[in-house]
């Protein structure tokens, strides 16, 4: 009997702080899903009503959140067809040159990239390949062949070293080292991959939103591994 009253003791003082407090529920939704509502209607009706609309809003944000994780799927499978496109197409090139060409070919046209720039520091490791291939291409604007002690190679240094791919918007140095020149003024944001022990690809893009800091690179690192492996093999 005394569990019983002190029971309906605590029931009431809840009840009297709901009253003073009528928007609790407003910042714990769930908690009104789980309360058992009396099947007489009248005063309960309201509170049902806004266990309803609780539910039709999570059910309409798990919507939302389906319908996003479609687009990325379908994203990710375009993106890993092309991957897969791009490394057959640098494993039927034969010599460096050509390597190159495709790369820069297939990220213009199914990577939709802008200007696309193959950066080479050139030093005494530089492969014997890679020397020929640069005579060979005699100067074209897409391949930026530089000593490796040139000054304007410090602000990508840092960048190459560690490896791993940089989206967003280049910085003014990056901007006049790899897109100065005919319609650089014009990339708002580019996806730069460093090539292992070789260089580094660019790809720029008028498009601000194009490529973001915090994009997902892990084909942008399958690219360049894939264009360090078919150079190597052109050796």
């Amino acid at each position: 009997m005394t569990d019983d009253r002190s029971t309906r003791h605590e029931a009431h003082e809840i009840a009297q702080w709901l009253r003073r407090h009528p928007r609790f529920l407003e910042q714990f939704p769930d908690l009104a899903v789980t309360l058992v509502v009396p099947k007489d209607g009248g005063a309960s009706a309201s509170l049902a009503s806004y266990q309803l609309e609780v539910l039709r809003e999570k059910n309409r944000e798990l919507t939302r959140r389906l319908h996003e994780l479609g687009e990325n799927a379908q994203l990710n499978e375009r993106l890993a067809v092309r991957t897969h496109q791009l490394t057959l197409a640098l494993m039927r090139a034969v010599t460096a040159e050509e390597v190159l060409q495709t790369m820069v070919a297939v990220l213009g046209e199914d990577f939709a990239g802008d200007a696309v720039r193959v950066l080479l520091p050139i030093g005494p490791a530089t492969p014997a390949n890679l020397r020929a291939a640069i005579e060979c291409l005699g100067g074209v604007p897409w391949l930026l062949a530089l000593p490796a002690d040139d000054a304007r190679l410090a602000s990508v240094a840092a960048l190459m070293a560690a490896g791993e791919p940089c989206c967003g918007r280049p910085s003014a140095e990056r901007q006049a080292l790899l897109f100065g020149g005919p319609g650089g003024e014009r990339l708002a944001s580019a996806a730069l991959l460093p090539v292992p022990g070789l260089g580094l690809v660019a790809m720029g893009s008028g498009d601000p939103n194009r490529f973001y800091p915090g994009m997902g690179t892990l084909f942008l690192r399958m690219m360049a591994e894939a264009l360090a492996t078919a150079l190597a093999r052109s050796a």
